[in-house]
């Protein structure tokens, strides 16, 4: 029996296994008239408040009109039959996507540069099929690239980080040791850089392994040591991992009823996972990528290729809301805007680190 054969069998078996456990309908049931889209997240889960939780928002959305919470998104449903796979290790990414495929989806998402050389396998065996990975690259003709200007984003955050700073050092926690999160990183440094030339940024990174998406513990003990060498605001870019950075400030403690430590989130809003202890939030609207891709399948306008999402199109920012408002003042959201105006202009160029 070949690899590809034993691959297509865990694939079914995963599948029905999957139909039992993440959606509330069998696959049996499913109605053949719409389209069928499946994503396959990460090993840090569809709840990891990050990453995955991101394009979760954004498939729901479009099967519903509505959140994970059951808010309505602001976006009309798009009459799709939606199923998920968290695949829980790394090995069992490629029988999941089989497993979509095997049944015919018309649509498999990927969430994460991982999955690229696994979705470009599986693409070519499915040359009929439609696939999007989230942050990956591929330039096969059924597989569309979605990808995000993580470092326009960063940029701004990193100069909210610098006017809040009290001590003149900041902290960066990244999850994998990768290209892509020194893109998050250089410009969180560059940002803080144009508020204060001398401030001081302290970095370190989780892990070289899939595991480093995944190890709060870890990503606490390096936010503690960060704080104990001075830093007051952390921005984490570690998905699941970067939740020990918000215990880390927690544990800081207030002083007057504000807190003396802050993390900044990343990808999702993560405002309200610490409320007084979150500055804000850097976003990758993953939400507004996936339901874009979805909606193109629908209406038969798919391409592959690169979707690029920076500040011009709303793909990545900072967030504001009732859980921060009393920490960022107008004069720092002027300064953010300002900025963000000018990168769209052209006027303030943030290093992409992903291509020196």
């Amino acid at each position: 029996m070949t690899s590809k054969s034993i691959l297509s069998l865990l694939a079914l078996g995963l599948l029905a296994l999957a139909g039992a456990a993440c959606h509330n309908q069998s696959y049996a049931a499913d109605d053949k008239s719409k389209i069928h889209v499946g994503i396959v997240f990460d090993i840090g889960g569809k709840d990891d408040r990050s990453f995955n939780a991101a394009a979760w928002a954004g498939v729901k959305c479009a099967e519903s009109g509505k959140w994970p919470n059951g808010e309505p998104c602001g976006k009309a449903a798009l009459n799709i039959v939606l199923r998920d796979i968290e695949p829980g290790n790394p090995t069992s990414i490629e029988p999941a996507m089989r497993a979509f495929a095997e049944r015919g989806y018309d649509l498999i998402i990927g969430v994460g540069f991982a999955q690229a050389p696994i979705m470009e396998m599986v693409a070519k065996d499915y040359p009929n099929i439609h696939f999007a990975i989230v942050d990956g690259i591929s330039e096969l003709p059924n597989v569309a690239s979605l990808i995000f200007k993580e470092h326009e984003g960063s940029y701004l955050v990193g100069m909210l980080a610098a006017e809040t700073s009290k001590s003149g050092t900041i902290g960066f926690l990244g999850g994998m040791d990768i290209g892509l999160i020194h893109r998050f990183e250089k410009g969180y440094e560059e940002g803080a850089k144009s508020v204060n030339p001398n401030i001081r940024i302290i970095q370190n990174y989780v892990g070289v392994t899939d595991g480093a998406w995944n190890n709060p513990g870890k990503g606490k003990e390096l936010s503690l040591a960060q704080i104990g060498k001075g830093a007051d605001v952390i921005f984490t870019a570690a998905g699941n991992s970067g939740l020990g950075a918000f215990d880390a400030v927690e544990q800081a403690g207030k002083v007057n009823g504000r807190a003396t430590h802050f993390v900044i989130g990343v990808d999702s809003n993560q405002n309200m996972v610490k409320p007084g202890f979150v500055l804000t939030s850097m976003v990758k609207r993953v939400d507004n990528a996936v339901y874009s891709i979805v909606e193109d399948v629908v209406n038969k306008k798919f391409q592959a290729g690169f979707h690029v999402y920076g500040l011009d199109k709303d793909g990545v920012g900072y967030s504001m809301d009732q859980f921060n408002k009393d920490l960022i003042t107008p004069e720092m959201i002027k300064s953010a805007e300002e900025a963000k105006r000018k990168i769209i202009a052209g006027e303030i160029k943030v290093t992409d680190a992903m291509l020196k």
